[in-house]
């Protein structure tokens, strides 16, 4: 999953990345309203993690801006992160077109839960459970098994399982792999993106089991059962 924090205080911004990307989240952040802004229509982000209390462009603005742009990007589900939890502020936060609203301070078990369930909304896909044959992903427990035992994977590889799992059937490219498991400062390999897909695809397929990640040469990659 990829993530757009527009937060101003550096702490607390600091706070959330180191946090989202402990549980293998690429994490882009904006101090400003005018920087978050601009990348939220620049780039693709699964959630927008944004702050009320921007110095110069406020949150509302940057949030009615962004609904106001004329591609895709300006569908992007918002959570909105603020002190300021007074009923007006969360409906005017909410009828500027944001998705979810979460008061300072707060949990971080409630907030990744949040941003998870914005993230099953995005795709389509309500049910936490995603089932390819006898591949099961728990997307609540973060969990994967395949046919009953379970499959232990690094936080990045269960990002890149769940990225492909919601796409099933769809061939997804190194550049969409690519631009949803690493950050902006990522310095990455040319060959990251294959490597990831080959210590994953060892994991999901022991000797003697179908196989259900399959390479697509020249286009990308697709999870399914074929």
């Amino acid at each position: 999953m990829h993530l757009l924090i527009i937060e101003d205080s550096e702490r607390f911004r600091r706070s959330l990345t180191v946090g989202f990307r402990r549980v293998g989240y690429a994490v882009d952040v904006a101090a400003d309203g005018e920087d978050g802004l601009w990348k939220a229509r620049e780039f693709t982000y699964d959630v927008i993690l944004l702050d009320l209390m921007l110095p110069g462009l406020g949150g509302i603005e940057v949030l009615r801006q962004l609904r106001a742009s004329k591609d895709a990007r300006a569908e992007t589900h918002v959570l909105i992160l603020t002190a300021r939890d007074a009923v007006d502020d969360r409906v005017l936060g909410l009828r500027a077109g944001a998705d979810d609203y979460l008061a300072k301070p707060f949990d971080f078990q409630e907030l990744l839960a949040r941003v998870e369930a914005l993230a099953r909304r995005a795709c389509g896909k309500k049910n936490p459970l995603l089932e390819i044959g006898d591949l099961i992903l728990d997307r609540a427990a973060r969990t994967v098994t395949r046919d009953g035992a379970p499959i232990l994977l690094a936080p990045r590889e269960y990002g890149l399982l769940e990225f492909l799992a919601t796409r099933r059937g769809k061939v997804v490219s190194r550049t969409e792999i690519e631009a949803h498991l690493y950050d902006e400062n990522a310095e990455l390999m040319s060959n990251a993106v294959d490597s990831a897909v080959y210590a994953l695809r060892r994991k999901l397929q022991p000797p003697g089991t179908a196989p259900l990640l399959h390479t697509r040469r020249g286009h990308g990659y697709v999870l399914d059962v074929l």
